[in-house]
């Protein structure tokens, strides 16, 4: 196993179905916070359903695709990152993000985006990492903006949630902006 340290007491590392239960605890204290914004997060409600999106991810690891990764502060999940998609052979990936209440204006989210970014680039060789947010939710645009993406367009009304219609945002940088930019 691995652990990223994004600052004293917090750490980035793998998120597995064996932690379903600290995972179901952690969405019950995020999930009014995130359900406006993250369609998933009310898909964890119960410890079964908990189980069955971190083995989602997990089934994604193991096919070289998408991945799931916590936020511990002190010892407490409270957030995680994501490659929502991360597809090797276009070279294309998306990052995706939450954080409950109680971590919020620590910079983890900024630094644990960066450490999958960085990865994806200098590792694995991908091209462009892409960024998805509600254009409402200006927490996570200006994440997209202090990792040094650019804000490519909207998709109006592309997703169904909460019984409306809602638009997308897309940011992404490229791996050569990226090498000569945000560190």
């Amino acid at each position: 196993m691995f652990s990223i340290e994004l600052t004293e007491g917090a750490q980035l590392r793998p998120l597995e179905p064996w932690q379903a239960e600290e995972f179901l605890a952690h969405m019950d204290r995020a999930r009014a916070t995130l359900d406006p914004w993250i369609p998933w997060a009310s898909v964890s409600a119960d410890l079964a359903s908990a189980t069955a999106t971190l083995q989602r991810y997990a089934d994604g690891t193991a096919q070289d695709g998408k991945r799931l990764f916590g936020i511990w502060l002190d010892g407490v999940l409270v957030g995680g990152t994501m490659f929502v998609a991360f597809d090797v052979k276009s070279g294309n990936c998306e990052v995706g993000v939450w954080l409950e209440p109680s971590a919020t204006g620590r910079g983890l989210i900024t630094r644990a985006a960066r450490a999958l970014i960085d990865w994806a680039f200098t590792v694995r060789g991908l091209h462009r990492a892409e960024w998805h947010c509600n254009p409402d939710n200006i927490a996570s645009s200006n994440v997209a903006r202090r990792l040094g993406m650019t804000r490519e367009g909207l998709l109006r009304e592309s997703f169904p949630w909460q019984g409306k219609r809602n638009d997308s945002e897309i940011w992404a940088v490229l791996a050569s902006e990226w090498k000569s930019g945000p560190q």
